[in-house]
C-alpha cells in the first residue's frame, strides 16, 4: 500500500467529520491529510476546496471518486472498497454519485456545522 495526501476543506464541518473519521481508521498513518483552507495548496485553491482531492505517492493529483478510491486503497479495512472502485464501471457510477453529493453539499454543512458552533 502507497501513501496518499488527501486535501480537504478544513473549514468545512461535514468535511472535518469525514477527515475525523479517516485519521482514526488510518492506524497505519499512510495518509497525508491537508487542510487545503490553511496550507499552499498544488493547483488552484477554489478548485481544491470545490471537489476532494488526493495523490499517491508520485502519481498525479486526481479527483472526485478517484480520489476517494485512492484514499480508501490506504486504508487496510477499507482496501476492498478502494480496489472495487478503481474499476471503470463502478468508478464512473461513483463519480456520479459524487456529482450529485456535490450539488446538496451546502446543505449538508450547515446541517452539520450546527452541532460544532
Amino acid at each position: 500500500m502507497s501513501r496518499v495526501t488527501v486535501w480537504h476543506d478544513g473549514a468545512c464541518p461535514l468535511c472535518r467529520r469525514e477527515i475525523a473519521l479517516m485519521r482514526r481508521l488510518d492506524r497505519r498513518g499512510r495518509i497525508d491529510f491537508v487542510d487545503a483552507t490553511a496550507a499552499t495548496c498544488p493547483l488552484d485553491r477554489a478548485a481544491m476546496l470545490a471537489r476532494f482531492h488526493a495523490r499517491e505517492e508520485d502519481g498525479p493529483i486526481v479527483s472526485g471518486a478517484a480520489a476517494f478510491a485512492a484514499m480508501w486503497s490506504a486504508v487496510p479495512l477499507l482496501r476492498p472498497l478502494g480496489v472495487a472502485a478503481r474499476s471503470p464501471a463502478v468508478l464512473a457510477l461513483l463519480e456520479q454519485l459524487y456529482l450529485r453529493f456535490l450539488r446538496v453539499r451546502p446543505r449538508l454543512q450547515r446541517w452539520a456545522g450546527r452541532g460544532t458552533a
